[in-house]
Parts: C-alpha cells; sequence; structure tokens
C-alpha cells in the first residue's frame, strides 16, 4: 500500500495529494473546488476541535453560532473588508426553483429573485458585529468573548486538499471589549494559545510574528499569526489573530455607556483556524511510507495485531490482548484491535503504517508463551520486544517519546532552514537552492515587499515577536533598517 506514493523528492505536491487520498483523509468532491473529509480524517479534526475547544473554554470564551448568510448591505460597510473579500464571495440571488416544463429538470424561478443578495459567509465580521450591536449597551455587558465552529466560503480557482478549498471547516473568535488594551491583550492571548497547540498537540514548531501592512487581514489594524514550515522548504500560516481596533464598531455603529458615562466606540478582535491545519500535520511529519501522526492527534494510539493461523490460536490471542486493552484504557490511551480474517497481518501493518497509528503492536502463538509482544513505533519504524506485563506502562513511555521526537524532528529542520542572508543575490540564491525561512533586512515599505514578491514569488512570512534589534540596509533597496524579518515562499 504504501509504496503506491510518489517519494517527496520526486514530486512534493503529488506526495501530498496521494497521501491525502490513500491514508483515507479526505477526496475531492463532485462540487469542483470541495472536498470530502472521510470519517479517518474527520477524526483527526474532531480531535483537534476537542481540545482547541478546550483551550478556549479554559481561557474564558463561550461558543454559539451566527447564519451562514450574510446580507449584501452589510459588506458594504467596513471599505477594507469589502475589499479584501469581493473576489472571493459566493453570492445567493434566488430561493427557489421550479419544473422546467419544455426541457425536463429544474430552473431557476426567475420571480423568486430577493429583493437583497444574500453572501455565503467568507467570514463573519460583518454579521456577528450587527448582532453584538444589540447586545451591547453598557460596560457591563463587556467583554464578550465569544467563538463559533463552523464553514465558511471562499470561492478558490486552484484548490488542494485541506490547503484551498472552496469550503473549508474552521473556528473563529469574535471578542468585543470596553479598551484598546484589553483588546490588544486578547489578540496576543489568543496567538499564544495557537502556538501553544501546535507545538504541543501538533509537534508542528512555529513562529510568532505580525504581519506586515500587505499580509494583514482585511478590516485589521494588526495581525498576529504563526508560521510553520514544511518539509519542502515552504512556509505555511497556520493560525491568525486580528486586533480590529474600532473599525467594526464604528461600521456598525456598535458604542456602550463608559464607567464614567461617556460613550465610546467598542474595541475588536477575530480570530481562526482551520482544516488548514490539517494539511500543516500532513506536510510537516510525513513520509514516504505514509503519515506520521503525533500521538496527541492520533484518532488511535496503538492498533493490536494478531498473527495466528488457527481459530484457537486466536481465541487465545483474544484473551490476552483484552487484559491489554484493558489495562491501556485505564491509561487514557486510545487502541484498535484489529482482528479481521479477511485481511492478512502484512496488509495490515502497511494499512496502518501508511495511516500513520503511532504503535503497532503484533502477537502470535509464540508470543503468548513467552509473554511477549512485539512493538513497532511509526516515526523511527524501530521494532521492539518488550514484556505483556509491563506493556502498559512501556507504551505510555514510548507514546511520549515519540511526540517529542516528532516535534525535535520537525524542530530540527526549521533550525537548519533558516537563513540569515545580508545581499539580494545572496536571498535569491538561498531560495532557489534551499528554501527554508530567510532572516533579511527590509525597508518597512509595502512598495518594497512587492518588488520583492513580484521578483522572487517570496512574501514576508511575518515580523518575529521574539527578534534582535540589528541595524542593517534592506537587501532589495539599500535603505536603513532596524531588524530582520522572515521570508519564505509559502502554501
Amino acid at each position: 500500500m504504501a509504496k503506491e506514493l510518489t517519494s517527496r523528492s520526486e514530486n512534493y505536491s503529488q506526495w501530498y495529494q496521494d497521501l491525502v487520498i490513500k491514508a483515507d483523509l479526505a477526496e475531492n468532491s463532485a462540487v469542483r473546488g470541495c472536498m470530502v473529509i472521510k470519517p479517518y480524517g474527520y477524526a483527526i479534526w474532531e480531535k483537534m476541535q476537542a481540545e482547541l475547544d478546550k483551550m478556549f473554554k479554559d481561557t474564558g470564551h463561550v461558543n454559539a453560532y451566527f447564519p451562514l448568510f450574510i446580507p449584501k448591505s452589510f459588506f458594504s460597510k467596513e471599505a477594507d473588508h469589502v475589499e479584501g473579500f469581493a473576489k472571493e464571495c459566493a453570492v445567493v440571488t434566488h430561493y427557489r426553483l421550479k419544473n422546467d416544463e419544455e426541457n425536463g429538470g429544474v430552473v431557476i424561478d426567475p420571480s423568486a429573485k430577493l429583493e437583497e443578495e444574500l453572501i455565503v459567509r467568507p467570514t463573519s465580521e460583518t454579521i456577528i458585529w450587527n448582532t453584538y450591536k444589540n447586545w451591547i449597551q453598557s460596560y457591563r455587558d463587556l467583554p464578550i468573548l465569544v467563538n463559533q465552529w463552523a464553514n465558511v466560503v471562499r470561492w478558490e480557482m486552484r484548490t488542494r486538499l485541506f490547503l484551498r478549498t472552496a469550503e473549508f471547516l474552521w473556528q473563529e473568535g469574535h471578542t468585543a471589549h470596553a479598551t484598546k488594551e484589553e483588546a490588544i491583550e486578547e489578540t496576543e492571548k489568543i496567538i499564544n494559545v495557537y502556538a501553544d497547540f501546535a507545538e504541543n498537540f501538533m509537534a508542528v514548531p512555529v513562529i510568532k510574528g505580525l504581519k506586515s501592512e500587505n499580509e494583514r487581514f482585511a478590516g485589521a489594524l494588526e495581525t498576529y499569526s504563526i508560521e510553520a514550515l514544511m518539509q519542502d522548504g515552504k512556509a505555511l500560516q497556520s493560525g491568525t489573530s486580528h486586533f480590529l481596533g474600532q473599525n467594526f464598531a464604528k461600521a456598525f455603529d456598535v458604542k456602550f455607556a463608559s464607567k464614567d458615562g461617556k460613550e465610546e466606540y467598542v474595541w475588536a478582535t477575530s480570530w481562526g483556524v482551520s482544516t488548514r491545519l490539517m494539511g500543516a500535520l500532513i506536510m510537516a511529519h510525513s513520509d514516504d511510507n505514509g503519515l506520521v501522526l503525533p500521538p496527541k492527534l492520533a484518532p488511535y494510539q496503538v492498533v493490536i495485531v494478531p498473527i495466528y493461523k488457527k481459530d484457537e490460536q486466536l481465541a487465545a490471542i483474544s484473551e490476552k490482548v483484552d487484559e491489554i486493552i484493558a489495562k491501556l484504557k485505564a491509561k487514557g490511551i486510545s487502541v484498535k484491535y484489529d482482528d479481521r480474517d479477511t485481511r492478512k497481518p502484512g496488509w495490515k501493518f502497511a494499512e496502518y503504517e501508511l495511516k500513520g497509528v503511532p504503535v503497532r503492536l503484533a502477537m502470535g502463538p509464540r508470543d503468548l508463551e513467552n509473554g511477549t509482544v512485539e512493538v513497532a513505533r511509526r516515526d523511527t519504524l524501530e521494532k521492539n520486544v518488550t514484556e505483556i506485563e509491563n506493556v502498559d506502562i512501556y507504551i505510555e513511555n514510548l507514546l511520549e517519546d515519540i511526540q517529542k521526537n516528532i516535534f525535535k524532528k520537525a524542530a530540527d529542520y526549521r533550525a537548519s532552514h533558516t537563513t540569515k542572508v545580508d545581499t539580494y543575490d545572496e536571498f535569491k540564491e538561498v531560495l532557489k537552492n534551499k528554501g527554508g525561512f530567510i532572516s533579511a533586512h527590509w525597508d518597512g515599505t509595502p512598495e518594497t515587499e512587492d518588488l520583492i514578491k513580484n521578483e522572487t514569488k517570496a512574501t514576508i512570512r511575518c515580523l518575529p515577536l521574539e527578534y534582535e534589534k540589528e541595524e542593517g540596509v534592506c537587501i532589495r533597496t539599500g535603505k536603513p533598517s532596524k531588524r530582520r524579518v522572515l521570508f519564505a515562499l509559502a502554501y
């Protein structure tokens, strides 16, 4: 099974496509640009969702749900916002079909035209801030810390499973605050939550930073992001948190009475991560044999495969496996016992290797006699034999080690693919032959950023929050610069 994958060195893009499909994560749908997330892929997303949801609630947020449809007039109220999303919006113009008497089938009923067209949400700031106007009168109503889990539509022409699809799943937080300071604190708090999740659950090291003016969210005063590096040397924006200032409050006239009785506009944030995280997870860790999943997000952390010839052998093995499963579950370890008689053990080994199950146990009659079990770890493909008696403790420690090892491997790759450059020639050479993050001086102007992007396709991924003050000159214009920023080719 695994051999059917294109190798990463041969064609990284095709390897990714092959892996998503052959590992049963997702497939293209009948609707162009949309995907079907299959049960195994959705199980990983559910794990992500559950952990993130807990992190949001632990920081004081609550969930709600807002309409899928947004009146077109709402988009006209915040100029930067509408300009940023206008080309990606799907629009509902009619509300009814009718039978086509001449040709059969159905046609749009021309008499059912909507008085005002509805936008299928590409993001929810406008509908939510129109709603908040009714929720907020006084400082006592603040802060509002709301998140929603939803689907959104952005009409993408060039799509790739999980990374860029016309419809995708995400969460979007929308908060309202009495002060600028409180809103900025919220924006920074969430980017730290995202970084924590990426590193401690996805095992993906990320860089926290500010987006340049060109790369900011449409309608935001500041956008914070986490940037991850994939194995092909390209960057992937993996989460964003936006300080919206009072732009949306002014657009929708959302005011509150302050403690000293003054009428003031509310301060806002919004933030989100999407099923794009699935793409990050796949591309950061997986190899030519298939998926490599961090144990904390694997749908099942352990799979057990019996090896037998006779039914009596299977019965004896299954009895012992039941004991192992009980021990593992008592430690909170998820486990699957694959005793199907329709597939041979070798086929099962290949399947679970392809699907990235962190640990595989194999048990045959000889193992039963010896009181042992074979343990294979997916990240390094190493095999060991351990005693059944203490297998739960062994696997508990092994899963922790796998989680740490996967992170270390990704961190080491990023470290070796982060390069300081001081000249434009050096910049282009590294970009072409090495890839990864390039740390370079930039004069701070959108014009220069556009120039570099047009000439090299590289973009400023972020202005890292952690950096050294360093006088220098812009690699493209030679103008003064006070700090380095991170460039990369990106998804």
